[in-house]
């Protein structure tokens, strides 16, 4: 069963047991799919309302985004345990012989890679929807700024959730396959920061 079509309390009991995963990766991406949800829901709520209708355009626009967003942010919900599966696969199989252990290498080696570049596109995601919250700031129904700041500060903590679950797993690679990730993730992780912190302050002044 995929972790997307559990029950809330039955996914916060998993979330919440010994069991490895779903860990940080996941619940990153489920902060960013609930805080697109929030943005998506504010323009959904503006754009239905014939006194905010010179907001329609950019709503409309927003909603579509939002909608496309939370449903790729969702995915990355079991995308990233698998990726955690993975690792743990290749550290079973077998190393009795030299060719054996070569091939468990190469196998660690791999899963490792994929297990970065997972919590990376979720970094990317988020940005893209802090992005989209950028789009709808000043043409909303304030209203809903309060909703307005939950979801920014749900796709922050996607961003740097997902961040610390790409040190993590690039730790264990060599520096040179390592080093686009963390400059990349370094360029998300400053970008999610100026943004959301701007945001912030503008829906501060409207509650």
């Amino acid at each position: 069963m995929k972790l997307v079509d559990m029950y809330i309390k039955d996914y916060l009991r998993l979330v919440g047991s010994a069991a490895p995963a779903p860990g940080g990766g996941s619940a990153s991406a489920l902060c960013g799919s609930q805080g697109i949800g929030l943005i998506g829901m504010a323009a959904k709520l503006t754009a239905g309302k014939e006194k905010f209708s010179e907001y329609k355009p950019v709503c409309e626009a927003v909603i579509m985004e939002a909608d496309k967003l939370c449903e790729k942010l969702c995915a990355q919900i079991d995308i990233d345990t698998e990726a955690y599966k993975k690792i743990a696969d290749a550290f079973k199989l077998p190393k009795t012989s030299e060719k054996e252990k070569l091939v468990r290498r190469q196998a660690v080696e791999d899963a490792t890679v994929y297990a970065s570049e997972v919590p990376l596109e979720t970094m990317r995601l988020g940005v893209q929807g802090l992005e989209c919250a950028e789009k709808l700031i000043n043409n909303y129904n304030t209203n809903c700024a309060s909703d307005m700041g939950c979801g920014i500060y749900g796709l922050l903590t996607c961003v740097k959730g997902a961040w610390l679950n790409v040190l993590i797993n690039v730790g264990g690679l060599k520096e040179e396959k390592g080093a686009w990730m963390r400059e990349e993730g370094m360029g998300l992780l400053n970008r999610a920061e100026t943004l959301a912190a701007a945001l912030d302050s503008q829906v501060k002044t409207c509650i």
